[in-house]
């Protein structure tokens, strides 16, 4: 049996809710294994959700960890590949800081790649019917800095990464697009299901 760490975020920005949270919660009470299941919200502040993070790593040691977040304006599930040491926030975070052009970790890699089967989990939610792709930015903000963190907190056999999440319908500000509360629920149980599916290869040898 597997530990597998979940994470949403607090909403931000003036929102009263966030998706990425509600998804996580959502998918908690009908979560019944095989594997432990354990759940967290974390701040939307560049500081404290590293810590949060790393204490939560620190505390469970799991095997899996899969942080989810916001990308308001996306039509589609985006599971991230790419984690960069840049913290440069358009807005500041949930504790007031906004920090420009700075590193998320001093002396660390330019890049951290995800660890999780990223193409094989797109072709999986999007076989369920809900709209997923690949992502080789997770921006710049607060979601950004939690995967770069979560990849170099985790010990070396762990599988890592980050999926952002559209609006759902509840919270969609108007004309922004959007997916039910229930497929959003529905394409992270998916990435919990399969996060430790080994990658698939077609008979040529390329990654779908």
């Amino acid at each position: 049996m597997a530990v597998i760490l979940l994470t949403g975020f607090e909403p931000f920005d003036g929102a009263e809710r966030n998706p990425s949270a509600d998804a996580v919660n959502a998918v908690a009470v009908d979560y019944e294994g095989p594997h432990e299941l354990v759940i967290a919200t974390l701040p939307v502040a560049f500081e404290s959700s590293a810590q949060r993070l790393r204490a939560l790593i620190a505390r469970h040691a799991p095997d899996v960890v899969i942080c989810t977040g916001l990308a308001g304006g996306s039509a589609h599930v985006a599971v991230e590949r790419i984690g960069v040491n840049l913290m440069d926030a358009r807005i500041p975070d949930n504790d007031g800081a906004q920090p420009i052009d700075v590193p998320s970790e001093a002396g660390g890699p330019e890049a951290r790649f995800s660890t999780l089967p990223v193409k094989h989990l797109v072709q999986v939610i999007d076989a369920a019917g809900i709209p997923a792709r690949s992502s080789l930015s997770a921006g710049s903000y607060v979601c950004n800095h939690v995967l770069y963190t979560v990849l170099g907190a985790v010990r070396p056999d762990a599988v890592a990464g980050f999926v952002h999440l559209p609006w759902s319908t509840a919270t969609a500000p108007s004309v922004s697009p959007h997916l039910s509360e229930e497929q959003l629920a529905r394409a992270v149980r998916l990435v919990v299901d399969h996060a430790l599916d080994a990658e698939t290869k077609e008979p040529g040898g390329s990654i779908w």
